[in-house]
């Protein structure tokens, strides 16, 4: 599992290892019930506490994307095709929120900020 941590990234550590393992479970890239590095040894290989990558796998484990089995480690979670569609949106909502809140930010209308998605939507399909 390759993770990369940014101190110029304004997102604290723990988010930063929530959003990237949450982005590899979801694209399929970590397979339900596949092992995750223990806690100690993540936080070596990120040059991170132990803390902090324990926050992010208590966070994960609160949404439901990893399980953690004493004595055994850390797994992702399994779930049906629905389960898996149900969390990508809700990624993807929370996405699509902050982007709006910055159009908004921005001064852009609801209606600059719909066409900008549209057209964004038709390049995506080209």
């Amino acid at each position: 599992m390759r993770l990369h941590l940014s101190n110029k990234n304004p997102t604290p550590y723990y988010l930063q290892i929530f959003e990237q393992v949450r982005q590899l479970i979801l694209t399929g890239e970590l397979s339900p019930g596949e092992a995750l590095p223990s806690i100690r040894q993540l936080a070596q290989e990120l040059f991170t506490s132990v803390i902090t990558v324990k926050r992010a796998y208590q966070e994960l484990e609160a949404v439901g994307l990893i399980t953690t089995r004493p004595g055994l480690g850390t797994f992702v979670a399994e779930w049906d095709e629905e389960g898996r569609r149900s969390l990508a949106l809700g990624a993807a909502r929370e996405a699509l929120s902050r982007a709006v809140r910055e159009a908004k930010r921005l001064g852009l209308s609801p209606e600059e900020i719909l066409r900008l998605v549209e057209s964004l939507l038709t390049e995506e399909e080209v």
